[in-house]
């Protein structure tokens, strides 16, 4: 993986009149020359081939349904594929041959799935429910469970190990993870949801993967918000430092760009940009992003991955 020397900045906080200082490993991309990899077609990096194909788990989820959309409109770089647990997610993003439906915890499922891709986007995730009966006009706070089946456990740690596998038994030549911050806290707010530990089995499974041998990118994104991509200067650090900021959160559309983009570089870089290819490999880090109009929106992804230096 390539290095680069990390630099501190000072960042301009919106909640406090006095500048506050951003951690060393905490890195913004501001605008570049060019946005990475968009120029290149995956046909013209294989010779004139077919473009690769590129499978994203969770695509039935909010995230997952933003990158399988990118990847099928840039028809002519990806063949997208879509993995979904049940019909009624396969039709909330369109159906098609290209979507299948597969239990990640059941290596036997999703192998259809995995078998041809090029490149694995891993969106799948557990998901906490309240438990009925919270008034919040009572006070205190709301309680959460995990269904059966579909505890941390299972779905973090054995399904993400599950699709690594199956990545790794065809060779797949790129992962990219997507996780959160603060697994570095076991008492972290997010791991009492439910008694379910989820940043633990979460930080398992990317530990398995860095550990794999292929080629990988794990991202760990800040506070998900529903909100329009391509507006803000976007925040990369390492071991959960830009949750000491007031910038931790980042639009769901700016993580599947990031992701698409790994990719993108990734597999072009082995005959058309191996430089970029060496700047997007064996890579993991936070993601944030600075409030929109604070900053310079990121374009130059190449810059972006550039300034990370963490292999985990």
């Amino acid at each position: 993986m390539a290095t680069a020397a990390a630099t501190c900045v000072r960042v301009a906080s919106p909640f406090i009149d006095a500048p506050l200082r951003t951690p060393c490993h905490v890195i913004s991309a501001r605008r570049g020359a060019r946005r990475a990899g968009l120029a290149v077609s995956a046909a013209a990096a294989a010779g004139g081939g077919s473009p690769p194909t590129v499978l994203v788990t969770g695509a039935g989820g909010r995230t997952g349904q933003i990158v399988y959309k990118k990847l099928k409109e840039r028809a002519g770089q990806f063949v997208g594929r879509g993995l979904v647990r049940t019909e009624e997610s396969k039709g909330k993003i369109g159906g098609g041959d290209n979507v299948f439906i597969g239990d990640i915890t059941d290596p036997e499922s999703i192998a259809s799935a995995i078998e041809g891709i090029d490149a694995l986007i891993i969106l799948t995730s557990a998901v906490p429910k309240m438990k009925p009966g919270f008034d919040p006009s009572k006070g205190g706070r709301p309680e959460f469970y995990f269904e059966e089946g579909s505890y941390p456990e299972q779905v973090d740690w054995i399904g993400q190990k599950n699709q690594i596998d199956a990545a790794k038994s065809i060779d797949v030549k790129h992962i990219v993870l997507v996780g959160s911050m603060g697994g570095t806290d076991i008492n972290h707010p997010l791991n009492k949801l439910g008694n379910g530990n989820i940043l633990v089995w979460k930080r398992k499974a990317e530990q398995y993967l860095a550990d794999s041998g292929l080629p990988y990118t794990i991202i760990r994104a800040g506070g998900l918000q529903d909100k329009d991509g391509g507006l803000r200067e976007l925040i990369v650090g390492k071991d959960d430092e830009i949750l000491k900021t007031e910038t931790k959160t980042i639009a769901r559309e700016d993580v599947a760009e990031v992701c698409i983009q790994h990719v993108l570089i990734s597999l072009h870089g082995e005959t058309l940009m191996a430089l970029l290819f060496e700047e997007a490999k064996f890579k993991a880090f936070d993601l944030a992003s600075k409030p929109e109009g604070e900053g310079t929106p990121t374009t130059d992804f190449r810059a972006l991955f550039a300034l990370v230096n963490s292999r985990f």
